[in-house]
């Protein structure tokens, strides 16, 4: 079998132990009764073993087996069952996304017990976060009803969910969606008719019942997205009782043959072709004005999403990067450049593995940094009682999470072509485990909003957040870190980088503003995604110098001889690597963004085939 799961906890212990204060997590009272720092390397090497010897094995299916589709019906691989419901039945499944429930992981430390699951099986685990994002939401939304009905069946996993946004002539244009809900005679209860598609999960046989997220337009509402509002549809109607009395009139019309993740089924759903789907709204119906709840409400789930879709990206990553680190280990051949006459060598001896292993090790940590510093902010919001703290982590939240995603999954593509380069012709082949992990993680830059739509989210909403203040906070973050560091020894020019890159980016923002004034407001769009990486590469640069400097200082205490040295000085290296070699990057991008280059603009569409 080609899969070879090859992980470590390793770096998550340092992150939950010496960087991140979990004492502060563990102390509020969702938490202080169940768990301490103490526990930390217990859960996670629990959750890595699971991940190892129950989800991966099951991985290979994914691929041989693939979701099938047949007469209206999906089925999965069956292993794909049985560790469904052994994530769920054991406490790594969606249960621990209910906030009501006792002995729940705090967020911070659940997201690295499902890193290592999405590293297993990436085309498993949407099964299981869809549904817990959609109970999500009918927790915040639904009203005792719908609560009643579908959240504890949801986040137990005994019932599925799924978001519905897509359509076949409305995909990132949201607003275009033709679905329709028309009131019934029963209070909140609308008839649905429309498609979806691309929808995740939307069909499976590993759970009796699916409860979908629709948006969909009323009747009479407003046109664009504030019309629309949003529906708790259930593949199977269920009665007051929650007792399933029959079909609801959706039905799958295919699944996508897809590039990667192929065991995850993604479907084209037909809503009410004979009339009778039927759908709770969640929230209020349209006001007066004919405005719906449905955009904001599934912001919710989206966002939440797109934190998985990035964090799922850095997973498999990783993941290729052990496993060409463990072939570079093993692999013999060439000698080295200054004696032609030794010995051959593993060929992590050679310069060029050397940089293509760092850059990968050095952007993985950076990227992981970012995100499990944006989930242990989740923590505060959902637990702290000091309301400018939240207020504060919540600014931060707003403008990390497009980076997240947008900058995780776009470095993804590019990481795991370099996995694969060092395995040299063994990577393409599909004996080997990175060519199907290159298929996958190209789903991520496209997954929950393309990344141009984060890029534009970035500049063109987060960038004007509080007039401005919140990215401005965001912004003097970094920049304080560096001047208050400038003087570390060992990191001086590293700091000098940082503190220069903090000054090239608000250069770039002026530049972009000029050309607002200028009314030349295409340039915005034209430099989106440029300035989106940037901003990663800012943010990533802070925060793996952070973890730099407590490794540095561990470094000092431990001494060379310690057998913890190595990863250490691992830390330190891959720190150096990635802001004197990557976050220069951003220098550059000031120099295109001010040339102004409009080349873009100016060439005939008729050119691009002439």
């Amino acid at each position: 079998m080609a899969s070879n799961y090859i992980y470590t906890s390793r770096d998550h212990k340092f992150i939950f132990k010496e960087w991140l204060d979990m004492e502060k997590i563990f102390s509020f009272d969702a938490y202080k009764d169940y768990y301490s720092v103490d526990d930390i390397d217990n859960i996670l090497d629990q959750a890595l073993k699971v991940a190892r010897e129950v989800t991966a094995p099951s991985r290979d299916d994914g691929e041989l087996i693939q979701a099938q589709f047949k007469e209206g019906e999906v089925t999965v691989p069956p292993s794909f069952k049985e560790v469904y419901w052994f994530l769920n039945e054991n406490g790594w499944g969606g249960g621990n996304e209910d906030e009501e429930a006792e002995g729940r992981l705090p967020q911070t430390l659940f997201r690295a017990c499902i890193e290592y699951q999405i590293a297993a099986n990436a085309a498993l685990m949407p099964y299981i976060l869809a549904t817990a994002g959609a109970a999500g939401l009918i927790a915040s939304f639904g009203n005792d009803k719908v609560k009643e009905l579908f959240k504890e069946k949801m986040y137990s996993g005994e019932w599925g969910g799924t978001m519905c946004l897509t359509e076949p002539n409305a995909g990132t244009d949201v607003g275009d969606l033709l679905t329709r809900a028309y009131p019934t005679g029963e209070e909140g209860v609308y008839r649905i008719k429309g498609t979806k598609c691309f929808i995740t999960g939307g069909e499976q046989d590993i759970t009796e019942n699916i409860v979908h997220l629709v948006l969909a337009r009323v009747e009479g509402a407003k046109l664009g997205t504030r019309g629309i509002s949003l529906f708790a549809v259930p593949k199977m109607w269920v009665d007051d009782d929650g007792n399933i009395v029959g079909s609801n009139d959706v039905n799958c019309v295919g699944i996508e043959d897809k590039m990667g993740i192929k065991g995850s089924s993604t479907c084209v759903l037909a809503f009410g072709e004979d009339n009778e789907c039927r759908g709770y709204i969640l929230g209020n119906p349209p006001d007066a004005e004919g405005r719906g709840e449905g955009m904001a409400q599934m912001f919710q789930m989206m966002n939440g999403a797109r934190m998985e879709t990035g964090h799922a990206a850095l997973a498999e990553t990783a993941l290729a990067y052990y496993n060409a680190v463990d072939y570079a280990m093993e692999r013999i051949q060439g000698r080295p450049l200054n004696n032609p006459k030794a010995e051959r060598l593993p060929i992590i001896k050679h310069e060029d593995v050397r940089r293509m292993l760092l850059d990968l090790k050095a952007h993985i940590e950076a990227m992981r940094a970012l995100i499990f510093k944006t989930y242990y902010y989740f923590d505060i919001i959902q637990n702290s009682k000091d309301e400018d703290e939240v207020r504060r982590v919540k600014a931060r939240v707003e403008v990390n999470t497009p980076i997240v995603k947008a900058y995780c999954s776009d470095r993804a593509w590019e990481l795991t072509a370099e996995a694969m380069q060092v395995l040299g012709g063994n990577g393409y082949s599909e004996e080997y485990p990175i060519a199907e992990l290159c298929r996958d993680v190209k789903i991520y830059s496209i997954w929950e909003g393309t990344n141009y739509i984060q890029s534009m989210d970035l500049i063109g909403r987060k960038w004007m957040m509080g007039k401005g203040k919140v990215f401005a906070d965001w912004l003097a973050e970094i920049e304080e870190f560096a001047k208050a560091n400038a003087s570390a020894a060992n990191f001086e020019k590293e700091m000098a980088i940082l503190l220069r890159a903090v000054n090239t980016y608000k250069e770039i923002q002026s530049t972009i503003a000029s050309y607002f004034m200028d009314q030349k407001i295409s340039m915005m769009p034209l430099y989106a995604t440029r300035i989106l990486q940037a901003s990663g590469e800012l943010i990533c640069g802070q925060l793996i110098l952070e973890q730099a400097l407590l490794a540095q200082k561990k470094i000092g205490e431990l001494g060379s001889d310690h057998y913890d040295y190595p990863f250490y000085n691992g830390k330190v290296n891959a720190a150096k690597y990635f802001v004197r070699n990557i976050v220069p990057n951003i220098f550059r991008t000031l120099e295109v963004v001010k040339e102004g280059d409009t080349s873009v603009l100016d060439i005939q569409e008729e050119a691009f085939l002439a």
